[in-house]
């Protein structure tokens, strides 16, 4: 088991009283949120002991006061960009995030569709939402933005875009990832509210970088290669230096259009801004919380590792260039660390490559290595019966129940009649079971088999556990492995020499 290097409960009560004295200052504060609002996976694992849901449930502590206004840019609805801890589309997450939200009881205003120009494949998710009742606001792009600020603070700049009629002191702007446009439909509202007589301000919500953790940090490091496809770098907020004599940390983008921000606000507002800098903009008190930093270092170093496989597969599948690919092996060598310095990299690799030396296919062989809470090392690989992750699955939780190795927890009767309903009735031509036709048979199976049922109830046991592939997985094992709270890599090579790879 990890060592716990943050405090979930003190981050919320630093974080929550922060954004009400803010809010005192006007009578309406809009709040960008950066990052993931629920569900902040990057977070958890670079934290030990961050509850993924804090933000949500901070806003649940305030939900009296809030409300939600949630962006879109329709260029990612376009191209149907996928989120990838979910590996759902843009505009399905907005569907996924409404719904939460609402479980939350936390009211959604509205969802804005940004630099809309009446693209076809957004126009029909604007038609789903409004006939499910949700208002819906597009905003088209604005010539010349951000620079030209004579020409933005104006009735052609935000003039033109539309004024979402909000209730609540705080209204959280948010989106599915970034460039989604949550910075210009804040200054969009800032403008429509000072046309209309109102004292409106404007915060963000960024928990990284952390400002107040050095630079080089292996916790503000993570956040580099968490962002590595957006080229985002941190550096020095040099503003907040020269006014205050303080060193604090923040990345390129935010400092590079802080002074444009600046005076697009003070243009809006007609005075000065009470601003200094981007930090001063923030309202992040997620350093407070860190209560073990050599635990955070380590947990940090191991998320780069982490989205160093995660960078290789996208290259490998050619969703990325050379040039971030060479971006993330810059960041693995600052830190001096190795693919091989994440355990169970190395019991993979070498049950794999003990199997190929006895096997006639050139095919690199598919093995999956857990690296159990306990230490123990439990791996997978596939076989004509079930893929790599369902045998591994399936060891993991056996050895966790301490059931002997040779006795079997589903029937081969259920499993070959579940094979021949996948190749005969419907068509497949991948017949060994993948880990969600394993988990239902094993459910069924769990019913009537008390020692099927002692396994079953070690699932949750699962969660937190370490996992590497020698192969790229399908996306179904990918997600499943992830509901079950796993944290997956895998080497940068496909299962076989087919195309067409799901």
């Amino acid at each position: 088991m990890g060592k716990i290097g943050f405090d979930p409960q003190k981050y919320i009560e630093e974080q929550s009283k922060y954004i009400l004295e803010r809010v005192n200052d006007y009578d309406k504060l809009y709040l960008e949120f950066g990052g993931k609002l629920i569900g902040d996976k990057h977070a958890k694992r670079v934290l030990p002991g961050f509850d993924e849901d804090a933000k949500i449930k901070l806003l649940q502590k305030l939900k009296d006061q809030a409300e939600i206004i949630i962006c879109v840019y329709a260029g990612d609805i376009e191209r149907n960009k996928i989120r990838g801890d979910y590996g759902i589309t843009y505009d399905m997450d907005v569907l996924r995030s409404i719904d939460e939200l609402r479980g939350y009881g936390l009211a959604v205003n509205s969802v804005v569709i940004t630099r809309y120009q009446g693209q076809p494949s957004t126009k029909l998710f604007i038609n789903k939402l409004e006939r499910r009742d949700i208002k819906v606001y597009t905003h088209t792009a604005i010539e010349g933005y951000p620079s030209d600020v004579k020409a933005i603070v104006s009735e052609e700049g935000f003039g033109i875009n539309a004024y979402i009629p909000t209730t609540k002191p705080i209204v959280v702007v948010t989106a599915p990832g970034p460039g989604s446009g949550k910075l210009a439909t804040c200054l969009n509202q800032l403008y429509h509210e000072h046309r209309h007589g109102r004292v409106a301000g404007y915060s963000k919500f960024e928990t990284f970088p952390v400002w107040n953790v050095p630079l080089k940090h292996p916790l503000n490091i993570a956040y580099e290669a968490a962002t590595v496809d957006l080229k985002d770098v941190n550096m020095m907020d040099n503003f907040h230096f020269e006014k205050y004599n303080l060193v604090a940390v923040n990345y390129n983008r935010d400092i590079e259009t802080f002074p444009v921000i600046k005076r697009i606000i003070e243009r809006i507002t007609g005075k000065e801004s009470v601003y200094q800098s981007p930090t001063d903009m923030g309202v992040n008190r997620v350093g407070f919380g860190i209560i073990d930093d050599e635990a955070v270092r380590e947990a940090s170093k191991q998320e780069i590792i982490r989205r160093c496989f995660a960078t290789e597969c996208d290259f490998k599948k050619g969703i990325i260039d050379e040039e971030i690919l060479n971006r993330m092996k810059m960041i693995m060598e600052e830190l001096d660390l190795m693919k091989e310095d994440r355990v169970p990299v190395r019991p993979a690799r070498k049950y794999a490559e003990r199997i190929r030396k006895h096997s006639e296919n050139n095919d690199m062989p598919a093995v999956i290595a857990f690296e159990l809470q306990n230490g123990t090392i439990i791996t997978g690989r596939t076989t004509p019966i079930m893929d790599s992750c369902s045998a591994a699955i399936l060891n993991a939780i056996k050895t966790l129940a301490n059931i002997s190795d040779e006795i079997h927890l589903l029937s081969p009767m259920i499993l070959e009649t579940i094979q021949m309903l996948k190749a005969k009735d419907l068509h497949s031509k991948i017949t060994a079971l993948n880990a969600n036709e394993i988990l239902i048979a094993l459910a069924i199976s769990a019913v009537t088999n008390p020692t099927a049922q002692l396994a079953y109830a070690k699932l949750s046991e699962l969660k937190g556990v370490q996992a590497h592939s020698t192969v790229m997985l399908n996306k179904d094992d990918e997600q499943t492995l992830r509901k079950l709270g796993l944290d997956i890599t895998t080497d940068p090579d496909y299962p076989s020499d087919n195309l067409y790879y799901l």
